[in-house]
């Protein structure tokens, strides 16, 4: 095997880890919330999300453990921030996919 097929084959397996992380829903929420806000604390995060600290800090760890998000330090506060803002063009791009597909079977709403 190459080094290119070696290469290849690790890139779809850091994907594949990449989307398994991202297979939650609050995962995904968080990502939404760091577009806007850039930084944010735990306990903040979890304000917004209406769950706890803890379970938010179980997301963040496996997240960062992806390099999905980032860490800054500012004082006690630890502050988490997305690792690289190109997760956002995927996040949004697949976003837009499924709602368009959702319409055009006209299920937008089916099951709320």
């Amino acid at each position: 095997m190459t080094v290119k097929n070696l290469l290849e084959k690790r890139i779809f397996e850091l994907h594949a880890k990449v989307c398994k992380t991202l297979s939650h829903p609050k995962r995904l929420e968080i990502i939404d919330l760091l577009r806007d806000k850039k930084e944010m604390g735990v306990s903040e995060i979890a304000k917004k999300l209406g769950i706890t600290k803890a379970n938010v800090s179980q997301h963040l760890s496996l997240m960062r453990q992806q390099n999905i998000v980032k860490t800054r330090r500012d004082g006690v506060a630890i502050l988490y921030s997305l690792a690289n803002p190109k997760i956002l063009i995927a996040h949004d791009a697949l976003r837009k996919a499924l709602k368009e597909q959702l319409e055009s079977d006209g299920k937008l709403l089916e099951n709320f």
